[in-house]
């Protein structure tokens, strides 16, 4: 019987959570409903409030479930190394990313997929011997920025280019510039 319960919590969970990134790519975030993910998902509303505490809450486990958010911190190998993984699961997994990142995802979703990639790239460059400074903070936004700007134009289809072509423009435009403010920690 818990091998079945966990299933079946598992079932419903994604149920709402394809029903989000149906509505987004639809209609946009904002427009989404509680009321629109419960009918999409064909859940009663005790069933969903017994899962999520409202849309954001989905919103924020889709981002969370995304793999490639969550790589290991390293000081060796190559700078930024998650960035050809993270175009290559996006490639996989574009309709998602396009509903949680892309044009019609709405402002809080950008911000907190910005805030865990600054997060990301934060640790790495500490790891890499970075100090804390508002010089970090400053090439931190520069790199996010980057990034986003790539993946945002790509997912909405405004870039073709492959995972590694995309990668390979990342490493030019940022590299340079980091391995400067490294060498000066």
């Amino acid at each position: 019987m818990p091998g079945n319960l966990d299933r079946r919590v598992r079932r419903t969970r994604q149920a709402i959570q394809r029903a989000l990134v149906e509505l987004i790519l639809e209609k946009g975030y904002e427009a989404v409903t509680v009321t629109d993910l419960i009918d999409r998902a064909d859940v009663g509303r005790s069933t969903f409030y017994a899962h999520f505490d409202g849309k954001q809450a989905v919103l924020f486990s889709n981002l969370s479930e995304i793999a490639f958010l969550h790589p290991p911190i390293s000081a060796d190998g190559p700078l930024f190394a998650f960035s050809l993984a993270m175009f290559e699961h996006v490639l996989e997994q574009r309709d998602l990313v396009r509903a949680l990142l892309g044009r019609r995802s709405g402002r809080v979703v950008m911000a907190h997929g910005e805030q865990l990639l600054q997060d990301l790239i934060r640790d790495e460059l500490l790891a890499r011997g970075a100090g804390r400074s508002t010089s970090l903070e400053l090439v931190v936004t520069c790199v996010v920025g980057a990034f986003m700007a790539l993946l945002s134009r790509w997912v909405d289809e405004e870039l073709t280019a492959t995972p590694a072509e995309l990668d390979a423009a990342f490493h030019a435009a940022v590299g340079p510039g980091v391995r400067a403010m490294l060498a000066q920690a």
